[in-house]
């Protein structure tokens, strides 16, 4: 074709393009094709930046958010927002990312308007942060159907089971690998999760913690206590939140981050917590009257036997997540029990002692699970995969 032929075929092509604006009811700059629509990056990869910053996200359309931890998947009320992940068959709201419908694309994608937008995908450019108290993107720039969904794909990664297994996929760049290697990939593999508030700890922790034997009840951790769900608080007789690596090791408060990463974080009753205060843990000490089976002394904690292993490896969790590449302190286990403020937890010889004592039980591979599907999107390893603890610490 010559230039002047090329000229000439513009105007013909802006009034094709109009036709179709009006034909489909889109609102000017909105393309509904999947061949205009340029690719983002993954949902698991927008859930794990949620610091204010523009980003291109290509997710399948998994219905409407409706509240922090509820997406509706039918009968849906509102065009104001849709919910988004890798997989067309997501489930757990950790994996979703919230998605704001601004005014000028509610026509084109909400889903009380477009239902059929189920289970298709979409790219869309915006702020990601929270919305719904949960990790999001706001203020949409562009909204396209169609784009290449980025790895994952959406087959690749299944729900995983009751047992806390999750399968090959969930750990596929770890296996295999032993030491600084294994520590790498299981950091970049865990750090995409969805940061909680502290106020949403209180709700997390009454289903993680929850009493098999009596559901309006929750386990507390180190007294082994059962106690109503409603007894949240802080006075005595009730149990609060108890950061099993201490805050002030590394004084990282309670800011969305490792001061509401519920993997450490347990209902625990308030005198024994106040009890146990920012101590390192180590064998020894006196009885705790309030909590039998525990022992302490001016710098440490040994926890009653049936904790031990479960408060190892919430720390190794936290001293693989928490790699000081994400404005946090780098969390590292130590030998010491004088730590104070620094951000080390000790004593890393007798954690890998309590690890082995005692291994992973259902209650707490059943609140991995939780974590997983319900609240953050991510799991503890050291739960799924006790043998990576001396692959990694010797």
């Amino acid at each position: 074709m010559n230039a002047t032929a090329s000229v000439r075929s513009r105007p013909r092509q802006l009034l094709l393009a109009a036709a179709l604006v009006l034909a489909v009811g889109l609102p000017v700059g909105v393309v509904a094709t999947a061949a205009s629509a340029a690719s983002g990056i993954t949902v698991a990869a927008a859930i794990a930046v949620q610091d204010g910053r523009t980003a291109t996200v290509t997710g399948y359309v998994v219905g409407e958010p409706t509240a922090t931890n509820t997406v509706r998947r039918s009968a849906f009320t509102g065009d104001t927002a849709i919910a988004i992940a890798d997989s067309a068959a997501e489930t757990a709201t950790g994996r979703m990312l919230y998605v704001q419908v601004t005014a000028a694309y509610r026509s084109a994608f909400g889903l009380r308007t477009n239902p059929g937008t189920l289970g298709s995908t979409v790219t869309v450019t915006g702020t990601l942060t929270a919305y719904f108290s949960h990790a999001g993107l706001k203020d949409p720039t562009a909204f396209t159907r169609g784009g290449t969904t980025p790895t994952p794909s959406p087959t690749a990664t299944p729900t995983p089971t009751p047992t806390g297994n999750p399968g090959s996929t969930y750990y596929a760049s770890a296996v295999g690998k032993t030491g600084p290697a294994l520590r790498s990939s299981l950091h970049n593999i865990i750090k995409v999760q969805t940061r909680l508030s502290y106020a949403q700890v209180w709700d997390a922790l009454k289903q993680t913690d929850q009493d098999p034997n009596n559901a309006n009840n929750v386990l507390l951790l180190y007294s082994g206590t059962s106690r109503s769900k409603n007894s949240n608080g802080g006075s005595t007789g009730n149990w609060n939140r108890e950061h099993v690596w201490a805050q002030s090791h590394g004084d990282f408060g309670t800011a969305a981050g490792p001061g509401t990463d519920v993997h450490h974080l347990r209902a625990t009753d308030v005198t024994v917590n106040s009890t146990r205060g920012n101590k390192d843990f180590d064998n020894g000490g006196n009885p705790v009257s309030s909590a039998p089976g525990n022992y302490t002394d001016s710098d440490s904690w040994e926890p009653r036997n049936a904790d031990k292993g479960d408060v190892a490896r919430m720390l190794f969790y936290m001293a693989i997540r928490y790699e000081g590449n994400d404005g946090w302190p780098n969390l590292e286990l130590n030998e010491s029990t004088s730590n104070g403020s620094s951000p080390f937890h000790g004593r890393l010889s007798v954690l890998k002692q309590w690890h082995q004592q005692d291994p992973p039980d259902a209650f707490e591979r059943r609140r991995n699970q939780i974590i997983f599907d319900n609240w953050q999107g991510n799991r503890n390893p050291f739960v799924d995969h006790p043998e990576w603890v001396s692959a990694i610490w010797g």
